[in-house]
Order: structure tokens, then sequence, then C-alpha cells
């Protein structure tokens, strides 16, 4: 059975039992809710993966989420690079949820992470707002550090890439509840 690009999440919750689901978020993110019986392969390890993915993907479709489905789609894109029949779901986990159907956790209580997306925006907002306050108050060359950021920033957007994503990936907070399939 093909799958199609993105499937909606009403299109993807009647099947789910056929898709083999695989969360790109951060384990941290992933604790704090993912779809049920989903493994969890972030994305900044998507490329050590491929060799289980491809052999999950001759068994079941692949379903790969995300929060919001940005991340999902850069792991569609290089799956298919790599010959593997992906699909994303969507909206995500937000999607998902929002529909009502449940998300699972892992054994003891939900953890509660933000998404990575609202911990890039935090942590840009906050480098920028240090950067202008240390040019006004110590030296004007430390507005480069926001010039730096803002930057970034464009970067990201023209590339569809977020290396802080990837930096704020690593930290412990991040890193913490055990991955479904460790990579």
């Amino acid at each position: 059975m093909s799958v199609s690009a993105a499937l909606s999440v009403t299109e993807a919750f009647p099947r789910h039992h056929e898709l083999t689901v695989v969360d790109v978020r951060t384990p941290g993110e992933f604790a704090s809710g993912h779809l049920p019986d989903a493994l969890n392969i972030p994305l900044d390890r998507i490329g050590r993966a491929l060799p289980d993915l491809r052999e999950a993907a001759a068994h079941k479709p692949l379903l790969v989420v995300c929060a919001s489905g940005a991340r999902a789609e850069n792991a569609v894109a290089t799956l298919a690079s790599h010959g593997i029949d992906a699909s994303s779901l969507a909206g995500g986990t937000t999607a998902w949820a929002a529909e009502g159907h449940r998300l699972q956790y892992p054994e003891g209580r939900a953890r509660k992470v933000w998404a990575m997306e609202r911990q890039v925006r935090f942590t840009a907002g906050s480098v920028v707002l240090v950067g202008l306050a240390l040019g006004f108050l110590v030296h004007p060359a430390f507005q480069l550090l926001s010039a730096g950021i803002a930057a970034g920033l464009v970067f990201s957007a023209l590339t569809n890439t977020c290396g802080m994503a990837l930096v704020l990936g690593r930290l412990p907070f991040n890193r913490r509840g055990k991955a479904s399939l460790d990579t």
C-alpha cells in the first residue's frame, strides 16, 4: 500500500495500525506525549537509522511525525533521497491531539518540554535582547551578537534548516527519556 507525501489526521487515524510511526522530535519532546506505538528517532539521527527504516518500510508504510509537521517533512525528504517511501502527518502531534486522539506517554508521569520551535524562538529572542542590552550598556560591538542571530534566522528560513535546533536538541532536558530505537 502506498502512502502519500502527507496524511491528514483524518486519513492517518483509521490507518494507524497499518503504519510504522516514526517520531523525529527530541527524546524530551517525545516524552511529553507521542502517537501510540511510535518509535523515537530524532531528526539528527535519521541518517544513522536508514537501514532500520528501510527494513521497516518494507513491512509497513512509514508515517513520520513531529510537533507541527515541519521536521517530519524534512525527514520524509531525507528518506526519499535514499529511496525510502514515507509520508508526514500534517500538523503533527499538535493536530493529532487537537482532533481528540490520545497521546501515549512513557512509563511514569508525562514530561512538560517546550516544542523545539518554541525553544528556538525563546533562545533567539533572548540572545538578541542580551546583545542589544550589552551593546547599549557595555560596548556597541555586542550588537554584532544580535546581528549574528538575525543572519542565522534568515539562513534558517532560506535553507529550511535550523542549526540552533540541532544545538538545543543536544541539551540534557531534550535528551532525557528512552528512545524506542537507539541509534
